[in-house]
């Protein structure tokens, strides 16, 4: 659009220690005409420690408004207006709110830069002695059991390192559901408090992270894990087609599809994997007192 001079500023804010926070950031904070922020507490105590004063409207831009004042901060951009965008913690749009406002801003040509800022994602990978030359961002799993299993399945093939956000009461919950679905023994990094007094990095075995979760933590989590390993067919045992395919049963697959899906996955012939599965059902109808087995 001709003649725009407005400018949207995306500002990573210190996702712990304050001492973190850009240079840059205190100089737009004081320039900007609208500070758009995810709390506007959390902002005022952000320019108290850094001992800056803004001078512009500063405005809520959280999850359950982002929708209805997005349409009045593109507005204010198309008239001219700096308008800054700040979440709680690290960048705008990733897991937080941004999305929505620069979406709109591309469709009107609008100017989008950034101050680039801390980050967890780029934090927990660092710190976590997993892998990092690829990786890919999973933000946070769904709340519902079934609907966790069913994304944890989607990326269990996945080989690139893994990195998700989670709340620390649902920490114990995700960890098993991942030992269940990636395997017990596949290596994971839980970090807490990131930057902050009581940061931790436990590392481990999801399994072994999961009963350590059982007794409770607080704090900011991200959950960093191991990619699945380069593992050809030859090192695929019938239990672990089975327990793919149970896996894949349990998030609401069909036995038919749960199969395919293994197969694919995999890259075995269909036949094998149900062969395997067959063979497990028999099994377990002959020594119904051995466990869960395939019904």
């Amino acid at each position: 659009m001709v003649g725009v001079t407005g400018t949207l500023v995306l500002a990573g804010t210190p996702i712990g220690d304050t001492a973190d926070a850009p240079p840059r950031l205190a100089a737009e904070l004081e320039r900007a005409d609208v500070v758009a922020a995810e709390d506007t507490r959390r902002l005022r105590r952000l320019t108290q420690a850094l001992g800056v004063h803004t001078t512009g409207r500063v405005v809520s831009y959280f999850e359950g408004n982002e929708s209805a004042r997005t349409p009045e901060l593109v507005e204010a951009l198309e008239g001219g207006a700096r308008v800054l965008l700040v979440t709680d913690a690290g960048m705008p749009s990733v897991s937080d709110p941004g999305y929505r406002l620069v979406a709109a801003c591309v469709e009107k040509d609008i100017k989008v830069t950034a101050v680039p800022g801390p980050s967890a994602v780029l934090t927990a990978l660092a710190l976590s002695g997993l892998p990092v030359d690829r990786f890919c961002f999973e933000g946070f799993l769904p709340r519902k059991a079934g609907e966790r299993l069913g994304r944890l399945r989607e990326v269990a093939g996945e080989r690139r390192t893994l990195v998700y956000f989670e709340a620390p009461h649902r920490l114990d919950d995700t960890l098993a559901a991942m030992a269940e679905v990636f395997g017990a023994k596949r290596r994971a990094a839980v970090c807490r408090e990131l930057t902050k007094t009581y940061e931790e990095v436990k590392r481990g075995p999801l399994k072994d992270l999961a009963v350590w979760a059982a007794e409770g933590v607080r704090g900011e989590i991200t959950v960093v894990v191991e990619g699945a390993p380069e593992s050809g067919p030859a090192d695929l045992d019938a239990a672990e087609l089975v327990r793919r395919v149970q896996v894949r049963e349990e998030a609401g697959e069909r036995r038919k599809e749960a199969i395919a899906a293994v197969a694919v996955e995999t890259g075995l012939p269909k036949r094998e994997v149900f062969d395997a599965v067959v063979a497990a059902k028999n099994a377990a109808r002959q020594s119904p007192a051995d466990g869960k087995g395939l019904s």
